[in-house]
């Protein structure tokens, strides 16, 4: 699996710690723990990260190519530590200002100092100042916050960032006779946040133990003791925690500094032939009406004719770039010829849909050309016919998960090119929207998975912005790293739309079809992704670090996107959001107050798969129920968390309801906002408005 990033670990400066267990072993021969590294090293590993050594050679610019966070662990001459044997503990002139330039072009830096810092004879203290930290000559004392009673072995007050959460997750971290740090008064200083400080009862009192300078195109942590991250500590308290944080975050930075940025330019933007294809579509946009028709008593059969042919002409000179779609574009320009010569009525490209089979050719990079009437999901609800480029994306290490998470009609999707029904929200090419005679049996579905990241991380960040919700630093990771999160999605997905068909009353694929209440397909929907949250854990289990990545998109993804996206009518995705929010914040997991939104992240995981649960025995319920009296238990149990509509027949219960009548006529009695957005909800409507807006037409 694709690495998340390049970690590398300075061990040219004599240092005191090492990542390799043989030369610790020979560093401290009676406790090796006591300088190795090599834990923290295996717990970046699994975080996705690779790590790499110097051992040898100046730290330059060579040296940091390729690299995303530099971690300098402590440094002492050999009258006071057992080191690494190699360089001296002072960076050289050339190297310190190699460093601060691989900092100041976009780089992480993690510094590890230490008690009494000043005796070492290191260069941590003069590299920390040129970001504005300050490492003091001093060693802390608390015994009133002293882990196992020993006075310097002191207990972190932690403090919850602003814009970011590097103590998520970490509840308790212990420094090992610390020293302690300050912020200068240099420029850079105003951009360095507390992350860890001594309780008012030690001496000195709240004095910093970790620093973090977010620059502008550049990261940098200094901790005032590296023994916590040791082999023989790293296992106390959340002290690996709060190491993948520290790491991950400066990692973040070249993420950040890169920007989200707009999408690479494809060959399409410069093809003569796709050119002439999108324009004779957009010609005939308007001519179409609802069901794909055009009225030829209203609309020039001569001007309509000129644009069909400049269609075909322009799918069979794109056909060479496409030769594995040969007989699929021939049938295209088929239908579309029959389309013309039955006088333009319902169109039926029943014959080229059936030939159009892109999931027997999941290979990563192969692209394919599609050219169908219909509607797209979430964009425009009218049968038009649209042109698009897309690309499959298929990297190795998700054809491996896919033998577990088996989906033979899964296929994720890429943009190269589209016409303007796909200049909208919608992040999915299903065949079932596709205008035909009759219906066929589907095998595939293609998920744009580059438009759901792209859009994720543009909205999840303005919602962080609006609530003021320090992220944690793999979340900042997520929302800057756009092929991240399009991996991300892409494993979520995979997972999502398998679980439609397993469990307790699996998913009918044509339940959208069905005249149903429509909290039923959002308790359907949640149930798939909460699966998949559960299924995560173990992904964890397995050391696929994509596993935390999706748990974070699902949750930020339900709670901030969904419930303020599209139409309020029968909008089963929102309630969905709306539901789970009201679950979390029930259980205090989710807190607004102060006009602030607060995570308890260390308990959300065990939250979620609490309603999971709930969710998942509901339908194992319904197996003994009749169809309404399931509607109706699913209804109490959605209306337990958020309010039904006070007008709402179906709230008032059974004896309310036309239960000796049809089916249908209980679900005419479903409201179109059955379920309205709390105060919550309509304040972050309003504030999010323009952003989700703005993600229309997205892809990267």
């Amino acid at each position: 699996m694709r690495p998340i990033g390049t970690v590398l670990v300075d061990e040219s400066h004599r240092q005191a710690w090492t990542t390799r267990p043989e030369l610790a072993a020979v560093m401290n021969p009676v406790n090796p723990a006591d300088a190795s590294y090599a834990q923290a090293r295996a717990e970046l590993e699994r975080a996705g990260f690779t790590v790499r050594v110097h051992t040898e050679g100046p730290l330059d610019a060579g040296a940091l190519g390729g690299v995303d966070a530099l971690v300098l662990p402590h440094a002492a001459d050999d009258a006071w530590e057992h080191t690494t044997g190699s360089g001296s503990p002072r960076l050289t002139a050339d190297e310190l200002a190699a460093v601060e330039a691989f900092v100041r072009a976009g780089g992480g830096l993690v510094v590890l100092g230490e008690t009494e810092q000043a005796k070492y004879g290191n260069s941590a203290a003069e590299l920390a100042a040129r970001f504005g930290v300050v490492i003091d000559n001093a060693t802390v004392q608390d015994p009133a916050h002293a882990f196992t009673d020993v006075p310097t072995w002191v207990l972190a007050d932690l403090v919850h960032g602003t814009r970011h959460d590097l103590t998520a997750e970490v509840d308790a971290a212990c420094f090992y006779r610390a020293g302690t740090l300050h912020p200068s008064d240099t420029a850079d200083a105003a951009a360095v946040e507390t992350v860890a400080r001594t309780y008012p009862t030690a001496d000195p009192a709240g004095a910093a133990l970790v620093l973090a300078a977010d620059l502008p195109r550049g990261r940098v942590v200094v901790t005032a003791d590296s023994d916590l991250f040791g082999d023989d500590s790293i296992d106390d308290l959340d002290h690996r925690a709060l190491w993948r944080n520290v790491v991950t975050w400066a990692a973040a930075a070249t993420a950040n500094a890169r920007g989200q940025g707009a999408a690479e330019p494809t060959w399409a933007t410069t093809d003569d032939a796709w050119a002439r294809l999108a324009d004779a579509v957009e010609g005939l946009r308007p001519l179409q009406a609802k069901d794909g028709s055009i009225d030829l008593t209203v609309h020039d059969r001569v001007a309509v004719d000129a644009l069909v042919d400049q269609m075909c002409v322009a799918i069979v000179d794109l056909t060479p770039r496409f030769t594995h779609q040969r007989e699929h574009l021939e049938a295209t320009v088929a239908d579309l010829r029959a389309w013309s010569a039955g006088g333009y009525a319902v169109p039926d490209f029943v014959t080229s849909l059936a030939l159009f089979r892109p999931d027997q050719r999941r290979e990563h990079g192969v692209e394919h050309l599609v050219v169908f009437p219909m509607y797209t999901q979430n964009g425009n609800p009218n049968r038009n016919l649209e042109a698009v480029i897309t690309r499959t994306f298929w990297p190795d290490w998700l054809a491996e998960q896919e033998r577990t998470y088996d989906n033979a009609a899964f296929v994720p999707i890429e943009f190269v090119a589209f016409t303007s029904g796909y200049d909208t929200h919608s992040a999915v090419l299903f065949p079932e929207t596709v205008a035909t005679s009759t219906t066929i049996d589907f095998h595939w579905g293609g998920i744009f998975c580059d438009r759901e990241a792209a859009r994720f991380r543009v909205v999840a960040r303005a919602a962080a912005d609006a609530l003021r919700l320090p992220l944690p630093p793999e979340v900042d990771l997520l929302l800057a790293d756009q092929l991240l999160a399009q991996e991300t999605f892409v494993l979520w997905d995979l997972i999502h739309d398998r679980t439609h068909s397993r469990g307790d009353l699996p998913f009918d694929p044509f339940m959208i079809k069905q005249r149903m209440p429509y909290w039923t397909y959002a308790l359907e929907e949640l149930r798939c992704d909460l699966a998949t949250y559960r299924e995560t854990l173990t992904l964890d289990a397995n050391e696929v670090h994509l596993g935390r990545y999706i748990r974070y998109a699902i949750v930020l993804d339900r709670l901030f996107r969904f419930p303020v996206t599209g139409s309020r009518v029968r909008n089963y995705d929102g309630l969905a959001g709306q539901l789970l929010f009201a679950w979390l914040h029930r259980a205090e997991v989710v807190r607004w107050t102060d006009n602030t939104l607060s995570v308890d992240w260390a308990r959300l995981p065990e939250a979620v798969v609490a309603l999971a649960d709930e969710v998942e025995a509901l339908y194992h319920d319904g197996i003994d129920r009749s169809r309404v009296s399931q509607w109706l238990a699913a209804h109490a149990f959605v209306a337990s968390y958020v309010e039904p509509h006070p007008a709402s027949v179906w709230a008032r219960g059974a004896d309310a309801l036309p239960l000796t009548g049809e089916p249908r006529e209980m679900v005419d009695a479903v409201m179109p906002d059955e379920f309205p957005l709390s105060v919550f909800y309509d304040a972050l409507s309003r504030r999010l408005a323009p952003t989700i807006e703005s993600t229309a037409g997205i892809s990267a």
